[in-house]
């Protein structure tokens, strides 16, 4: 196809996806890129997409699961592909070296579109393949993102389309993308066979990525409403009588509901949240303990410390 051509726009003609997966990347996000082309193809009779994968060395890829996924050879190997998916995940600096990232910025003219999967987004970014663009990430890296490339505008979507960039936040979005290209070049028939395929429904762009009252329909709504306010109050937490007077409940009500629902007080769920946050802040980023202490609503390093070793059994220091 003409480079300058929208992959995204009506087409009979093979579409050729290169995927540069990086070491810790999730198997789940490289099957939700590939198996919605795959079955396509199936439905359609023919080899309308095709793909080729490509890591930073040519190697096979470790992915977080153990297992190795074979690679076609390096970043050069997917020259000649329309369009290039770089998947990330865990510590996506150690794969994404800077020789890799200058090659991949000299590279992006060559395609027709450049899109990320998860902590692909920050790979794109640190190439500069981002800049004046709109972008979305996984959802727990929504806000660094930002911080670090004011350049890009990032949104909290499932995934972003912007002319010649798409993103998408994790594996789920990533398969909701698939189905969106294949709507687009193939028509909403083929796309709900292949939904039907995999027992799924296709979600929007647009749509939030995470969203408690969705999450489980067995969850007591009011239950969905104060984890939501708890998730958007990790840096500056209220107390649970105030979270139980937002939603319209009684302090002990909340208790209760809480008590039914998940088997825990508010409290200790929202303690749970915000260790849980700073957990994943101290394995997957290197901001200081103190930023993550007060990201994750900790007064000071040392308070953080405490709850953090009550839960995990040791130090945030130690497990960095």
């Amino acid at each position: 196809m003409a480079k300058s051509a929208s992959i995204f726009a009506a087409s009979q003609q093979p579409l050729t996806l290169a995927l540069l997966v990086l070491p810790q990347a999730s198997i789940l996000e490289v099957a939700s890129t590939l198996d919605p082309l795959r079955s396509a193809n199936r439905h359609l009779g023919s080899e309308s997409y095709r793909w080729r994968v490509v890591s930073p060395d040519g190697r096979a890829v470790p992915l977080t699961c153990g297992i190795e996924l074979p690679s076609n050879g390096p970043l050069a190997a997917a020259d000649g592909a329309d369009a290039l998916i770089v998947i990330a995940g865990f510590q996506q600096w150690q794969g994404a070296t800077p020789a890799l990232i200058r090659e991949l910025s000299r590279m992006a003219p060559r395609f027709a579109a450049v899109g990320g999967i998860d902590a692909g987004s920050w790979v794109l970014a640190r190439a500069g393949l981002l800049n004046g663009y709109k972008a979305t990430v996984h959802w727990e890296d929504l806000e660094d993102l930002a911080a670090a490339h004011p350049a890009v505008e990032v949104l909290p979507d499932r995934f972003v389309i912007d002319r010649g960039r798409f993103t998408a936040g994790g594996a789920a979005p990533a398969a909701d993308l698939m189905l969106h290209l294949i709507r687009a070049r193939h028509g909403p028939a083929l796309a709900l066979q292949v939904a039907a395929s995999f027992i799924t429904t296709a979600r929007d762009g647009h749509e939030p990525q995470i969203s408690p009252r969705k999450t489980d329909p067995r969850l007591d709504p009011r239950v969905a409403a104060a984890i939501a306010r708890m998730e958007a109050r990790l840096d500056m937490p209220e107390t649970a009588a105030e979270t139980a007077r937002a939603i319209g409940l009684s302090a002990r009500r909340l208790e209760q509901i809480f008590a039914q629902n998940l088997g825990l007080t508010p409290a200790a769920y929202a303690l749970s949240l915000r260790l849980q946050a700073a957990r994943r802040m101290i394995t997957d980023t290197r901001h200081p303990l103190a930023e993550v202490a007060l990201r994750c609503g900790f007064s000071s390093a040392s308070s953080l410390s405490r709850a953090f070793s009550a839960k995990f059994g040791q130090a945030p220091s130690r497990l960095r």
